[in-house]
């Protein structure tokens, strides 16, 4: 038998959504939690997927930053990109 193929509306996979794919899909969910009306099972597999899309968001956010450190030459540990030498105290 060959291998079962995904009905249409199967969610797609977490790992495989880019950045803004997961954003909107997140804010969908955001928006159907909000708006109430779902059995408890339902609402609570919608907030775990919006749990895990919140992650995969800070997983597309976390490399873009360390892309944009490394290109621009900064392995500050503190986190900002800017340069902690020029930070004047008095203002």
């Amino acid at each position: 038998m060959p291998p079962k193929k995904p009905a249409d509306d199967d969610p797609t996979p977490i790992a495989e959504l880019g950045y803004e794919e997961a954003r909107d899909e997140l804010i969908v969910v955001v928006r159907t939690l909000e708006q109430g009306g779902l059995d408890l099972d339902a609402s609570l597999e919608m907030w775990e997927r919006g749990e895990a899309l919140s992650r995969r968001c800070e997983e597309h956010l976390e490399g873009a930053r360390k892309r944009i450190e490394s290109v621009l030459g900064s392995d500050d540990p503190d986190g900002d990109l800017g340069d902690d030498e020029d930070f004047d105290e008095e203002n």
